[in-house]
């Protein structure tokens, strides 16, 4: 089993910038990708940035050019995944959820509101 944790959603005014992180820990060994989707209220989850181990990255079309998603494989009991999140607009208020493999494993979501 796979134990996901997000931490750094919270307030924020649009054009800002907020950092999330995804702390991965369990079966490890198992992951071949991380990342985050995020969804927001009457609305499916979707996808935002996806992070393979071999750095092969996917981003939604409208988070393009202001988030980045890093990720750190290197430790042999937990694997961290990041997304920066810059130029922040109210449409990406929702709750962001980290996601093992593409849908196999879930985190418990975190929210962020972007809002003046």
């Amino acid at each position: 089993q796979v134990q996901l944790v997000e931490s750094g959603g919270g307030l924020v005014q649009p054009g800002g910038s907020l950092r999330l992180s995804c702390a991965a820990s369990g079966s490890i060994k198992s992951i071949y990708a991380l990342g985050w989707y995020r969804q927001a209220p009457g609305k499916q989850r979707e996808l935002v940035a996806v992070i393979t181990s071999g750095g092969t990255t996917t981003y939604a079309d409208d988070v393009k050019g202001r988030f980045i998603v890093s990720k750190d494989f290197t430790k042999s009991t937990q694997y961290l995944a990041n997304l920066q999140m810059n130029s922040l607009k109210s449409e990406d208020t929702a709750i962001y959820y980290c996601n093992g493999n593409f849908g196999g494993y879930w985190g418990q979501g975190t929210q962020v509101t972007v809002s003046s």
